[in-house]
């Protein structure tokens, strides 16, 4: 559905509800508040490639990391438009777009990024830019994660450090995340996916999904809606009235309730 409906730009914000969700010690709610911006139609997620000589101890496999100008341009140009035009939590304003790549090592691909990162940031004066090589980042993000405002990156690098971005949040049942085409039809879902092998067994963590229905009305303009569903999602984490993954003890259809219950309460 990414490619087909060219959803271009995966928007995963990283933020902490509840100081007891993060790993890190001393880190409270302010001090992770932050979005990463994953181009999702490119790079090594087309399955380009091949394989010769299959089965053999001669055999070779290629797989190919697609970047084409006009893909990197607008997914950067779209960080830059997020950063102008939303704010963190406590109202404040995002200054900062972070570019991060691996371009030390995959020098052509990663030279595409920097020129037109480089370039597009010339249109955003107000905004501050910097880089980061992906295994720095990673590493950084785990030191001080307040470093951190807007990242932008590509298909792979969005996927895994959004996985290590989401344990600061509490895991990957808190992750929430929007595939964007600005004018066009969008879909939203939980960063986690479906999660076969505990399908059926009530135990799954509904907040990610809750907190992509909070980020999919604030998309349409719902921000009010938006807020007082976060809120009810911010009351089960305080009251410990959520799954087994992050400090309760229900069940993920009486998780889920709960916070409808809330919902309905403050509506």
């Amino acid at each position: 559905m990414r490619f087909k409906m060219d959803l271009y730009a995966n928007v995963r914000p990283v933020r902490l509800l509840d100081a007891s969700l993060c790993p890190l010690k001393g880190v409270e709610p302010r001090d992770v508040d932050f979005v990463v911006i994953r181009e999702n139609t490119e790079g090594v997620y087309g399955d380009l490639g091949g394989v010769f000589k299959q089965g053999t101890e001669d055999e070779i496999a290629i797989q190919e990391d697609v970047n084409t100008r006009k893909g990197v341009e607008r997914i950067i140009r779209f960080a830059f438009e997020y950063a102008k035009s939303n704010k963190k939590a406590d109202g404040s304003s995002r200054t900062r777009v972070l570019m991060c790549d691996k371009s030390n090592a995959m020098t052509h691909a990663g030279g595409l990024w920097q020129r037109t990162f480089h370039e597009l940031g010339r249109d955003y004066p107000q905004i501050e830019t910097a880089h980061m090589y992906v295994d720095a980042l990673c590493m950084q993000m785990v030191k001080d994660p307040r470093m951190f405002d807007v990242i932008v990156t590509n298909n792979m690098f969005g996927d895994i450090i959004t996985d290590l971005a989401a344990s600061l949040q509490g895991g990957l049942g808190m992750a929430a995340s929007g595939n964007i085409h600005p004018g066009k039809t969008s879909m939203f879902e939980p960063v986690h996916g479906s999660a076969p092998p505990i399908a059926g067994k009530n135990v799954a963590n509904p907040m990610g999904a809750i907190l992509t229905a909070a980020m999919m009305l604030n998309h349409l303009g719902f921000a009010s809606q938006s807020q007082k569903i976060e809120g009810a999602v911010l009351q089960a984490v305080q009251q410990r009235k959520t799954t087994v993954d992050v400090g309760g003890d229900l069940g993920t259809s009486a998780a889920g309730e709960w916070i409808a219950n809330r919902v309905r309460e403050s509506a």
